[in-house]
Protein backbone atom coordinates (compact mmCIF):
# COMPACT_ATOMS: atom_id res chain seq x y z
CA UNK A 1 0.00 0.00 0.00
CA UNK A 2 1.09 3.58 -0.41
CA UNK A 3 2.71 4.14 2.96
CA UNK A 4 6.20 5.52 3.37
CA UNK A 5 7.76 7.11 6.43
CA UNK A 6 10.12 9.75 5.05
CA UNK A 7 8.91 12.84 3.24
CA UNK A 8 9.79 12.26 -0.40
CA UNK A 9 8.40 12.58 -3.89
CA UNK A 10 6.99 9.08 -3.52
CA UNK A 11 5.26 9.98 -0.27
CA UNK A 12 3.81 13.19 -1.63
CA UNK A 13 2.47 11.26 -4.61
CA UNK A 14 1.43 8.27 -2.50
CA UNK A 15 2.86 5.74 -4.89
CA UNK A 16 3.44 2.05 -4.32
CA UNK A 17 2.22 -0.25 -7.03
CA UNK A 18 -0.29 -3.05 -7.04
CA UNK A 19 0.89 -6.65 -7.50
CA UNK A 20 -0.35 -7.91 -10.92
CA UNK A 21 -2.29 -10.80 -9.35
CA UNK A 22 -4.35 -8.36 -7.28
CA UNK A 23 -4.92 -5.99 -10.22
CA UNK A 24 -6.07 -8.97 -12.31
CA UNK A 25 -8.50 -10.13 -9.63
CA UNK A 26 -10.04 -6.69 -9.12
CA UNK A 27 -10.64 -6.31 -12.84
CA UNK A 28 -12.17 -9.77 -13.20
CA UNK A 29 -14.46 -9.30 -10.20
CA UNK A 30 -15.47 -5.83 -11.31
CA UNK A 31 -16.22 -6.70 -14.92
CA UNK A 32 -17.90 -10.04 -14.19
CA UNK A 33 -21.42 -10.12 -15.63
CA UNK A 34 -21.31 -6.53 -16.96
CA UNK A 35 -21.52 -6.38 -20.78
CA UNK A 36 -19.00 -3.92 -22.28
CA UNK A 37 -18.24 -1.99 -19.06
CA UNK A 38 -16.94 1.56 -19.09
CA UNK A 39 -13.99 1.54 -16.66
CA UNK A 40 -12.27 4.30 -14.70
CA UNK A 41 -9.00 4.06 -12.78
CA UNK A 42 -8.59 7.25 -10.71
CA UNK A 43 -4.88 6.83 -9.95
CA UNK A 44 -3.39 4.64 -12.66
CA UNK A 45 0.32 5.09 -11.91
CA UNK A 46 2.51 3.51 -14.57
CA UNK A 47 -0.27 1.24 -15.84
CA UNK A 48 -0.36 -2.02 -13.84
CA UNK A 49 -4.13 -2.30 -14.26
CA UNK A 50 -3.91 -1.40 -17.94
CA UNK A 51 -1.35 -4.17 -18.50
CA UNK A 52 -3.61 -6.69 -16.76
CA UNK A 53 -6.64 -5.53 -18.73
CA UNK A 54 -4.64 -6.15 -21.87
CA UNK A 55 -3.50 -9.62 -20.74
CA UNK A 56 -6.99 -10.68 -19.64
CA UNK A 57 -8.52 -9.64 -22.96
CA UNK A 58 -11.65 -8.54 -21.14
CA UNK A 59 -14.56 -7.24 -23.19
CA UNK A 60 -14.83 -3.58 -22.23
CA UNK A 61 -16.24 -0.48 -23.89
CA UNK A 62 -13.70 2.11 -22.68
CA UNK A 63 -10.96 2.62 -20.12
CA UNK A 64 -9.97 5.99 -18.69
CA UNK A 65 -6.92 6.30 -16.44
CA UNK A 66 -6.33 9.43 -14.36
CA UNK A 67 -2.81 10.11 -13.10
CA UNK A 68 -1.50 13.24 -11.37
CA UNK A 69 2.20 12.52 -11.91
CA UNK A 70 3.17 13.41 -15.48
CA UNK A 71 6.01 10.87 -15.77
CA UNK A 72 3.83 8.00 -14.59
CA UNK A 73 0.97 9.14 -16.84
CA UNK A 74 3.34 9.06 -19.80
CA UNK A 75 4.38 5.48 -18.99
CA UNK A 76 0.77 4.38 -18.76
CA UNK A 77 -0.10 6.18 -21.99
CA UNK A 78 2.57 4.21 -23.90
CA UNK A 79 0.81 0.89 -23.23
CA UNK A 80 -1.00 -0.11 -26.40
CA UNK A 81 -4.62 -1.03 -25.70
CA UNK A 82 -7.74 -0.30 -27.72
CA UNK A 83 -10.31 2.16 -26.37
CA UNK A 84 -7.92 3.28 -23.64
CA UNK A 85 -7.14 6.85 -22.65
CA UNK A 86 -4.83 8.25 -19.96
CA UNK A 87 -5.40 11.76 -18.66
CA UNK A 88 -2.67 13.62 -16.75
CA UNK A 89 -4.66 15.61 -14.18
CA UNK A 90 -5.78 15.72 -10.55
CA UNK A 91 -8.55 13.24 -9.78
CA UNK A 92 -10.18 15.67 -7.34
CA UNK A 93 -10.71 18.20 -10.12
CA UNK A 94 -11.80 15.53 -12.58
CA UNK A 95 -14.33 14.14 -10.12
CA UNK A 96 -15.96 17.52 -9.59
CA UNK A 97 -16.08 18.58 -13.26
CA UNK A 98 -16.81 15.46 -15.31
CA UNK A 99 -20.33 14.50 -16.32
CA UNK A 100 -19.34 11.01 -17.36
CA UNK A 101 -20.45 7.95 -15.34
CA UNK A 102 -18.81 4.53 -15.21
CA UNK A 103 -19.82 0.90 -14.70
CA UNK A 104 -16.63 0.10 -12.81
CA UNK A 105 -14.08 2.18 -10.91
CA UNK A 106 -11.00 0.17 -10.01
CA UNK A 107 -7.55 0.76 -8.60
CA UNK A 108 -5.13 1.40 -5.77
CA UNK A 109 -5.80 4.92 -4.45
CA UNK A 110 -2.90 6.96 -3.05
CA UNK A 111 -2.14 6.91 0.67
CA UNK A 112 -1.44 10.60 1.35
CA UNK A 113 -1.99 12.26 4.70
CA UNK A 114 -3.80 15.58 4.85
CA UNK A 115 -0.66 17.58 5.64
CA UNK A 116 0.92 16.53 2.32
CA UNK A 117 -2.04 17.74 0.28
CA UNK A 118 -1.62 21.02 -1.58
CA UNK A 119 -3.98 23.77 -0.46
CA UNK A 120 -6.01 23.44 -3.67
CA UNK A 121 -6.33 19.67 -3.18
CA UNK A 122 -7.61 20.21 0.36
CA UNK A 123 -10.31 22.54 -0.95
CA UNK A 124 -11.31 20.12 -3.71
CA UNK A 125 -11.35 17.14 -1.34
CA UNK A 126 -13.70 19.05 0.96
CA UNK A 127 -15.98 19.73 -2.04
CA UNK A 128 -16.09 16.01 -2.88
CA UNK A 129 -17.17 15.22 0.65
CA UNK A 130 -19.78 17.97 0.59
CA UNK A 131 -21.18 16.61 -2.68
CA UNK A 132 -21.49 13.18 -1.03
CA UNK A 133 -23.22 14.67 2.02
CA UNK A 134 -20.24 13.99 4.28
CA UNK A 135 -18.04 16.04 6.59
CA UNK A 136 -14.38 16.51 5.74
CA UNK A 137 -11.70 16.62 8.43
CA UNK A 138 -7.95 16.98 8.62
CA UNK A 139 -7.67 13.34 9.69
CA UNK A 140 -8.96 12.19 6.30
CA UNK A 141 -6.45 10.37 4.13
CA UNK A 142 -6.41 10.60 0.33
CA UNK A 143 -7.56 7.00 -0.16
CA UNK A 144 -10.81 7.83 1.65
CA UNK A 145 -11.44 10.81 -0.64
CA UNK A 146 -10.73 8.71 -3.73
CA UNK A 147 -13.26 6.07 -2.70
CA UNK A 148 -15.95 8.65 -1.96
CA UNK A 149 -15.27 10.47 -5.24
CA UNK A 150 -15.24 7.24 -7.22
CA UNK A 151 -18.59 6.25 -5.75
CA UNK A 152 -20.05 9.51 -7.04
CA UNK A 153 -18.94 8.65 -10.58
CA UNK A 154 -20.78 5.33 -10.84
CA UNK A 155 -23.84 4.70 -12.93
CA UNK A 156 -27.07 3.78 -11.17
CA UNK A 157 -25.82 0.21 -11.24
CA UNK A 158 -22.08 -0.08 -10.82
CA UNK A 159 -19.11 -1.37 -8.85
CA UNK A 160 -15.93 -0.17 -7.22
CA UNK A 161 -12.95 -2.46 -6.60
CA UNK A 162 -10.01 -1.05 -4.66
CA UNK A 163 -6.90 -1.99 -2.72
CA UNK A 164 -7.14 -0.08 0.57
CA UNK A 165 -5.43 -0.10 3.99
CA UNK A 166 -6.93 -2.42 6.58
CA UNK A 167 -7.53 0.84 8.47
CA UNK A 168 -10.85 0.80 6.63
CA UNK A 169 -12.07 -1.90 9.00
CA UNK A 170 -11.38 -0.24 12.31
CA UNK A 171 -9.90 3.27 12.53
CA UNK A 172 -12.09 6.13 13.73
CA UNK A 173 -11.36 8.47 10.80
CA UNK A 174 -12.75 5.85 8.38
CA UNK A 175 -16.04 5.30 10.27
CA UNK A 176 -17.84 7.91 8.20
CA UNK A 177 -16.64 6.11 5.07
CA UNK A 178 -17.91 2.78 6.39
CA UNK A 179 -21.33 4.31 7.02
CA UNK A 180 -21.30 5.92 3.56
CA UNK A 181 -20.48 2.64 1.81
CA UNK A 182 -23.26 0.79 3.63
CA UNK A 183 -25.77 3.45 2.57
CA UNK A 184 -24.47 3.72 -1.00
CA UNK A 185 -24.01 0.07 -1.99
CA UNK A 186 -26.23 -2.99 -1.79
CA UNK A 187 -23.37 -5.42 -1.23
CA UNK A 188 -20.03 -4.62 0.42
CA UNK A 189 -17.36 -7.33 0.28
CA UNK A 190 -13.99 -7.35 2.02
CA UNK A 191 -11.15 -9.69 1.07
CA UNK A 192 -8.30 -9.81 3.58
CA UNK A 193 -4.98 -11.67 3.56
CA UNK A 194 -3.26 -13.86 6.11
CA UNK A 195 0.08 -12.69 4.75
CA UNK A 196 1.32 -9.21 3.87
CA UNK A 197 1.00 -8.79 0.11
CA UNK A 198 3.17 -5.73 -0.61
CA UNK A 199 6.86 -6.61 -0.55
CA UNK A 200 8.84 -4.70 2.06
CA UNK A 201 5.83 -2.84 3.46
CA UNK A 202 4.27 -3.66 6.84
CA UNK A 203 0.96 -1.98 6.01
CA UNK A 204 -1.86 -4.53 5.96
CA UNK A 205 -4.27 -4.11 3.06
CA UNK A 206 -7.68 -5.45 2.12
CA UNK A 207 -9.66 -5.50 -1.11
CA UNK A 208 -12.83 -3.44 -1.06
CA UNK A 209 -15.47 -4.74 -3.48
CA UNK A 210 -18.75 -2.83 -3.56
CA UNK A 211 -21.76 -3.28 -5.82
CA UNK A 212 -24.86 -1.18 -6.42
CA UNK A 213 -27.59 -3.18 -8.16
CA UNK A 214 -30.70 -1.02 -7.81
CA UNK A 215 -32.35 -3.10 -5.08
CA UNK A 216 -33.11 -2.22 -1.46
CA UNK A 217 -31.04 -5.02 0.06
CA UNK A 218 -28.03 -4.19 2.27
CA UNK A 219 -25.47 -6.85 3.14
CA UNK A 220 -21.78 -7.35 3.80
CA UNK A 221 -19.30 -10.22 3.68
CA UNK A 222 -15.70 -10.81 4.61
CA UNK A 223 -13.42 -13.48 3.19
CA UNK A 224 -9.91 -14.23 4.42
CA UNK A 225 -7.40 -15.77 1.97
CA UNK A 226 -3.79 -16.77 2.48
CA UNK A 227 -2.10 -14.45 -0.01
CA UNK A 228 -2.53 -12.75 -3.38
CA UNK A 229 -1.91 -16.02 -5.24
CA UNK A 230 -4.91 -17.53 -3.43
CA UNK A 231 -7.31 -15.10 -5.07
CA UNK A 232 -7.74 -17.52 -7.96
CA UNK A 233 -9.71 -19.74 -5.57
CA UNK A 234 -12.38 -17.05 -5.35
CA UNK A 235 -12.44 -16.78 -9.12
CA UNK A 236 -12.77 -20.56 -9.47
CA UNK A 237 -15.80 -20.48 -7.15
CA UNK A 238 -17.51 -17.87 -9.30
CA UNK A 239 -16.68 -14.99 -6.95
CA UNK A 240 -19.68 -15.73 -4.76
CA UNK A 241 -19.97 -13.89 -1.45
CA UNK A 242 -22.35 -14.56 1.40
CA UNK A 243 -24.81 -11.95 2.62
CA UNK A 244 -24.28 -11.13 6.28
CA UNK A 245 -26.66 -8.76 7.99
CA UNK A 246 -25.15 -5.33 8.59
CA UNK A 247 -25.01 -4.27 12.23
CA UNK A 248 -25.25 -0.47 12.15
CA UNK A 249 -24.33 -0.33 15.84
CA UNK A 250 -20.95 -1.93 15.17
CA UNK A 251 -18.24 0.73 14.91
CA UNK A 252 -15.73 -1.54 13.18
CA UNK A 253 -15.85 -3.90 10.24
CA UNK A 254 -13.32 -6.29 11.81
CA UNK A 255 -16.57 -7.65 13.27
CA UNK A 256 -17.26 -9.37 9.94
CA UNK A 257 -14.26 -11.67 10.13
CA UNK A 258 -16.71 -13.89 12.02
CA UNK A 259 -19.63 -16.15 11.18
CA UNK A 260 -23.22 -15.04 11.78
CA UNK A 261 -23.33 -17.25 14.88
CA UNK A 262 -20.18 -15.67 16.28
CA UNK A 263 -21.40 -12.16 15.46
CA UNK A 264 -24.70 -12.85 17.24
CA UNK A 265 -22.78 -14.07 20.31
CA UNK A 266 -20.67 -10.90 20.48
CA UNK A 267 -23.76 -8.76 19.96
CA UNK A 268 -25.08 -10.27 23.16
CA UNK A 269 -21.93 -9.35 25.07
CA UNK A 270 -21.93 -5.79 23.73
CA UNK A 271 -25.58 -5.18 24.53
CA UNK A 272 -25.21 -5.95 28.25
CA UNK A 273 -24.32 -2.51 29.65
CA UNK A 274 -24.37 -3.79 33.23
CA UNK A 275 -21.51 -6.20 32.59
CA UNK A 276 -18.56 -4.29 31.23
CA UNK A 277 -15.38 -2.85 32.71
CA UNK A 278 -16.83 0.68 32.75
CA UNK A 279 -19.59 -0.46 35.10
CA UNK A 280 -17.02 -1.16 37.82
CA UNK A 281 -14.08 1.13 37.01
CA UNK A 282 -13.07 4.19 35.01
CA UNK A 283 -10.10 4.11 32.64
CA UNK A 284 -7.75 6.98 31.76
CA UNK A 285 -4.58 7.25 29.72
CA UNK A 286 -1.33 6.94 31.61
CA UNK A 287 0.88 9.88 32.54
CA UNK A 288 2.08 11.97 29.60
CA UNK A 289 5.65 12.91 30.45
CA UNK A 290 6.51 14.40 27.08
CA UNK A 291 9.82 12.50 27.11
CA UNK A 292 9.66 9.04 28.67
CA UNK A 293 13.34 8.32 28.07
CA UNK A 294 14.24 11.39 30.14
CA UNK A 295 11.72 11.23 32.98
CA UNK A 296 11.70 7.43 33.37
CA UNK A 297 15.10 6.40 34.64
CA UNK A 298 16.99 3.44 36.13
CA UNK A 299 18.50 3.38 39.61
CA UNK A 300 21.89 4.39 38.22
CA UNK A 301 20.59 7.83 37.17
CA UNK A 302 18.83 8.34 40.50
CA UNK A 303 22.09 7.66 42.35
CA UNK A 304 24.32 9.64 40.00
CA UNK A 305 22.28 12.82 40.44
CA UNK A 306 21.12 12.11 44.03
CA UNK A 307 17.46 12.22 42.96
CA UNK A 308 15.98 9.85 45.55
CA UNK A 309 13.55 12.47 46.91
CA UNK A 310 12.19 13.04 43.40
CA UNK A 311 12.10 9.38 42.29
CA UNK A 312 8.84 7.40 42.45
CA UNK A 313 8.14 3.74 41.64
CA UNK A 314 6.89 3.26 38.10
CA UNK A 315 6.20 0.53 35.57
CA UNK A 316 6.07 1.13 31.86
CA UNK A 317 6.58 -2.10 29.97
CA UNK A 318 4.71 -5.39 29.78
CA UNK A 319 7.90 -7.39 30.44
CA UNK A 320 8.13 -5.65 33.82
CA UNK A 321 4.76 -7.10 34.87
CA UNK A 322 4.99 -10.88 35.40
CA UNK A 323 1.40 -11.53 36.47
CA UNK A 324 -2.05 -10.06 37.11
CA UNK A 325 -0.59 -8.53 40.28
CA UNK A 326 2.25 -6.00 40.43
CA UNK A 327 3.87 -5.98 43.88
CA UNK A 328 6.60 -4.06 45.65
CA UNK A 329 8.77 -7.13 45.26
CA UNK A 330 8.15 -7.16 41.49
CA UNK A 331 9.14 -3.50 41.34
CA UNK A 332 12.37 -4.10 43.30
CA UNK A 333 13.29 -6.89 40.89
CA UNK A 334 12.90 -4.43 38.02
CA UNK A 335 15.12 -1.95 39.88
CA UNK A 336 17.83 -4.60 40.35
CA UNK A 337 17.66 -5.50 36.65
CA UNK A 338 18.48 -1.91 35.72
CA UNK A 339 15.03 -1.23 34.29
CA UNK A 340 13.64 2.27 34.02
CA UNK A 341 11.73 1.75 37.24
CA UNK A 342 11.66 5.34 38.56
CA UNK A 343 9.53 8.29 37.45
CA UNK A 344 11.05 11.68 38.25
CA UNK A 345 8.61 14.13 39.81
CA UNK A 346 10.25 17.53 40.29
CA UNK A 347 7.06 19.05 41.75
CA UNK A 348 7.89 22.67 40.90
CA UNK A 349 10.72 25.05 40.19
CA UNK A 350 10.92 25.97 43.89
CA UNK A 351 11.37 22.33 44.90
CA UNK A 352 14.48 21.91 42.78
CA UNK A 353 16.07 25.35 43.24
CA UNK A 354 18.18 24.28 46.22
CA UNK A 355 18.97 20.77 45.01
CA UNK A 356 22.17 20.55 42.96
CA UNK A 357 21.47 17.12 41.50
CA UNK A 358 18.02 18.16 40.29
CA UNK A 359 19.43 21.36 38.78
CA UNK A 360 22.17 19.40 37.03
CA UNK A 361 19.74 16.85 35.63
CA UNK A 362 17.37 19.57 34.43
CA UNK A 363 20.31 21.31 32.76
CA UNK A 364 21.20 18.00 31.15
CA UNK A 365 17.65 17.77 29.79
CA UNK A 366 17.92 21.27 28.36
CA UNK A 367 21.19 20.33 26.65
CA UNK A 368 19.20 17.57 24.93
CA UNK A 369 16.45 20.10 24.11
CA UNK A 370 13.87 18.10 26.06
CA UNK A 371 12.38 21.44 27.06
CA UNK A 372 11.69 22.19 23.37
CA UNK A 373 9.34 19.25 22.88
CA UNK A 374 5.65 19.86 22.15
CA UNK A 375 4.36 18.61 25.52
CA UNK A 376 7.16 20.07 27.62
CA UNK A 377 7.33 23.49 25.97
CA UNK A 378 3.73 24.39 26.87
CA UNK A 379 4.26 23.89 30.63
CA UNK A 380 5.06 26.70 33.05
CA UNK A 381 8.04 24.63 34.22
CA UNK A 382 8.89 22.18 31.44
CA UNK A 383 10.19 19.57 33.90
CA UNK A 384 7.02 19.42 36.04
CA UNK A 385 4.80 16.55 34.87
CA UNK A 386 1.04 17.16 35.27
CA UNK A 387 -1.66 14.68 36.33
CA UNK A 388 0.50 12.46 38.51
CA UNK A 389 -2.29 10.24 39.81
CA UNK A 390 -1.77 6.76 41.18
CA UNK A 391 -4.24 4.20 39.88
CA UNK A 392 -5.72 1.07 41.43
CA UNK A 393 -4.92 -1.06 38.42
CA UNK A 394 -3.15 -0.93 35.08
CA UNK A 395 -4.27 -1.95 31.60
CA UNK A 396 -1.65 -2.39 28.92
CA UNK A 397 -2.41 -0.10 25.99
CA UNK A 398 -0.78 -2.42 23.48
CA UNK A 399 -0.90 -6.17 23.89
CA UNK A 400 0.47 -9.11 21.99
CA UNK A 401 -0.72 -12.60 22.92
CA UNK A 402 -3.63 -11.44 25.06
CA UNK A 403 -4.85 -8.28 26.86
CA UNK A 404 -3.46 -7.56 30.32
CA UNK A 405 -5.22 -6.10 33.36
CA UNK A 406 -3.01 -5.79 36.46
CA UNK A 407 -3.69 -4.93 40.11
CA UNK A 408 -1.31 -2.16 41.19
CA UNK A 409 -0.17 -3.14 44.70
CA UNK A 410 3.20 -1.41 44.36
CA UNK A 411 1.73 2.12 44.22
CA UNK A 412 3.54 2.49 40.91
CA UNK A 413 2.97 5.28 38.41
CA UNK A 414 2.73 4.48 34.74
CA UNK A 415 3.28 6.41 31.51
CA UNK A 416 0.99 6.42 28.49
CA UNK A 417 2.22 2.93 27.56
CA UNK A 418 -0.41 1.74 30.04
CA UNK A 419 -3.85 3.02 30.99
CA UNK A 420 -4.77 3.90 34.57
CA UNK A 421 -7.76 2.06 36.03
CA UNK A 422 -9.68 3.54 38.99
CA UNK A 423 -12.18 1.36 40.84
CA UNK A 424 -15.68 2.66 41.48
CA UNK A 425 -17.24 2.51 44.93
CA UNK A 426 -18.07 -1.05 45.92
CA UNK A 427 -15.76 -2.77 43.44
CA UNK A 428 -13.69 -5.55 44.99
CA UNK A 429 -10.14 -5.26 43.55
CA UNK A 430 -9.25 -8.96 43.36
CA UNK A 431 -12.69 -9.98 42.08
CA UNK A 432 -12.48 -7.30 39.40
CA UNK A 433 -9.06 -8.39 38.15
CA UNK A 434 -9.76 -12.13 38.30
CA UNK A 435 -13.08 -11.68 36.47
CA UNK A 436 -11.29 -10.28 33.42
CA UNK A 437 -9.28 -13.40 32.67
CA UNK A 438 -11.77 -15.44 30.64
CA UNK A 439 -12.46 -16.24 27.00
CA UNK A 440 -15.49 -13.95 26.67
CA UNK A 441 -13.59 -10.84 27.79
CA UNK A 442 -10.61 -11.73 25.63
CA UNK A 443 -12.77 -12.28 22.54
CA UNK A 444 -14.63 -9.02 23.10
CA UNK A 445 -11.34 -7.12 23.53
CA UNK A 446 -10.22 -8.29 20.08
CA UNK A 447 -13.35 -6.76 18.55
CA UNK A 448 -13.43 -3.43 20.39
CA UNK A 449 -9.68 -2.86 19.98
CA UNK A 450 -7.69 -2.33 16.81
CA UNK A 451 -4.78 -4.15 15.18
CA UNK A 452 -1.39 -2.69 14.42
CA UNK A 453 1.71 -3.94 12.61
CA UNK A 454 3.64 -6.68 14.36
CA UNK A 455 0.50 -8.36 15.64
CA UNK A 456 -0.26 -5.72 18.28
CA UNK A 457 -3.75 -5.21 19.76
CA UNK A 458 -4.29 -1.63 20.94
CA UNK A 459 -7.17 -0.49 23.12
CA UNK A 460 -7.95 3.08 24.15
CA UNK A 461 -9.65 3.95 27.48
CA UNK A 462 -13.25 4.04 26.21
CA UNK A 463 -12.69 0.79 24.38
CA UNK A 464 -11.32 -0.82 27.53
CA UNK A 465 -14.38 0.35 29.47
CA UNK A 466 -16.67 -1.30 26.89
CA UNK A 467 -15.12 -4.79 27.27
CA UNK A 468 -17.49 -7.41 28.63
CA UNK A 469 -16.70 -8.32 32.26
CA UNK A 470 -18.44 -11.23 34.04
CA UNK A 471 -17.86 -9.57 37.39
CA UNK A 472 -18.66 -11.57 40.49
CA UNK A 473 -17.21 -12.76 43.76
CA UNK A 474 -14.09 -14.19 42.16
CA UNK A 475 -11.51 -13.05 44.70
CA UNK A 476 -11.01 -16.69 45.73
CA UNK A 477 -9.58 -17.36 42.25
CA UNK A 478 -7.11 -14.47 42.27
CA UNK A 479 -4.21 -16.21 44.02
CA UNK A 480 -4.53 -19.34 41.88
CA UNK A 481 -4.40 -17.28 38.68
CA UNK A 482 -1.40 -15.36 40.01
CA UNK A 483 0.48 -18.58 40.76
CA UNK A 484 -0.26 -19.91 37.26
CA UNK A 485 1.00 -16.72 35.62
CA UNK A 486 4.20 -16.64 37.65
CA UNK A 487 4.83 -20.32 36.88
CA UNK A 488 4.72 -19.48 33.18
CA UNK A 489 1.62 -21.55 32.43
CA UNK A 490 0.26 -21.13 28.85
CA UNK A 491 -2.65 -18.73 28.63
CA UNK A 492 -4.84 -21.51 27.21
CA UNK A 493 -4.35 -23.52 30.41
CA UNK A 494 -5.17 -20.48 32.54
CA UNK A 495 -8.34 -19.91 30.51
CA UNK A 496 -9.32 -23.56 30.91
CA UNK A 497 -9.31 -22.93 34.64
CA UNK A 498 -10.97 -19.51 34.68
CA UNK A 499 -13.62 -20.38 32.06
CA UNK A 500 -14.66 -23.37 34.09
CA UNK A 501 -14.75 -21.49 37.40
CA UNK A 502 -16.08 -18.09 36.27
CA UNK A 503 -18.19 -18.70 33.17
CA UNK A 504 -19.53 -22.21 33.70
CA UNK A 505 -19.72 -22.73 37.48
CA UNK A 506 -20.40 -19.18 38.70
CA UNK A 507 -22.17 -17.55 35.74
CA UNK A 508 -23.93 -20.68 34.51
CA UNK A 509 -23.03 -20.44 30.83
CA UNK A 510 -23.34 -23.73 28.91
CA UNK A 511 -20.06 -25.33 27.96
CA UNK A 512 -20.90 -25.09 24.24
CA UNK A 513 -21.20 -21.30 24.48
CA UNK A 514 -17.94 -21.02 26.38
CA UNK A 515 -16.25 -23.09 23.66
CA UNK A 516 -17.68 -20.72 21.05
CA UNK A 517 -16.25 -17.73 22.92
CA UNK A 518 -12.83 -19.38 23.17
CA UNK A 519 -12.83 -20.20 19.46
CA UNK A 520 -13.68 -16.59 18.57
CA UNK A 521 -10.75 -15.35 20.64
CA UNK A 522 -8.44 -17.93 19.05
CA UNK A 523 -9.57 -17.00 15.55
CA UNK A 524 -9.13 -13.27 15.99
CA UNK A 525 -5.93 -13.30 18.04
CA UNK A 526 -4.25 -15.92 15.83
CA UNK A 527 -5.02 -13.93 12.71
CA UNK A 528 -3.72 -10.76 14.33
CA UNK A 529 -0.50 -12.33 15.58
CA UNK A 530 0.34 -13.86 12.21
CA UNK A 531 1.51 -10.35 11.28
CA UNK A 532 4.35 -10.57 13.84
CA UNK A 533 5.83 -13.60 12.11
CA UNK A 534 6.29 -12.06 8.67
Amino acid sequence: MQLIENTSHQKLRGGYYTPPTIASFLLQWGAHGIPHPEILEPSCGDGVFIEQLKLLELDFSSFLGIEYDSEEAEKAARIILRDKKVKNCDFHEFCLTTRKKFDLVVGNPPFIRYQYYTESMQVLAAEIFKKAGMKYSKLTNAWVTFIVGSSLLLKEKGRIAFVVPADLLQVTYAKQLRDFLIETFNQVNIVSFEELVFDGIQQEVVLLLCERDGTNRRSIDHIDVKNAESLHLLLDKGMQFKAKTINKNSDKWSYYFLSNEEISFLDGLSSNENENIGRFASVEVGITTGANQYFCVPKEIVERYDLTRFANPMVGRSVQVPSLLFTQEDWLKNVDKGSRAFLLNFNSGKAVAKHKGARDYIAFGESLEIDQGYKTSIRDDWFVIPSLKLSDALFLRRNHSFPRLVLNCASAYTTDTMHRVFFKLGTDPKSFIASFYNSFSFAHAEIVGRNFGGGVLELMPKEVESIYLPYGNNSDLFDDIDVMFRAGEPIEKILDYTDQKILIEKKGFPKELVTLGRNIWRKLSTRRMRRSKK
